[in-house]
């Protein structure tokens, strides 16, 4: 399966336990939220989305950047 590049934000800061859930992908804070970037697979965006949820982080928005030319 492709893998594409996926944004997904999420309200607030993450803490220890968040950023050692996330440690496998980039992790941006804002200043109302952070935003998680990740090169996955489709299975591998709703493994992601699972731990945005067992870690009952509000989610605010999921994003499929465009492709970058030469894929």
């Amino acid at each position: 399966m492709a893998t594409r590049t996926y944004e997904i934000r999420v309200v607030g800061a993450l803490g220890p336990a968040g950023r050692r859930a996330f440690s496998d992908v980039s992790i941006q804070v804002e200043p109302a939220a952070t935003v998680l970037t990740a090169d996955v697979a489709q299975s591998g965006l709703h493994a992601l989305l699972n731990r945005v949820r067992d870690l009952g982080l509000e989610l605010i928005d999921i994003k499929q950047m465009p492709r970058r030319s030469g894929y």
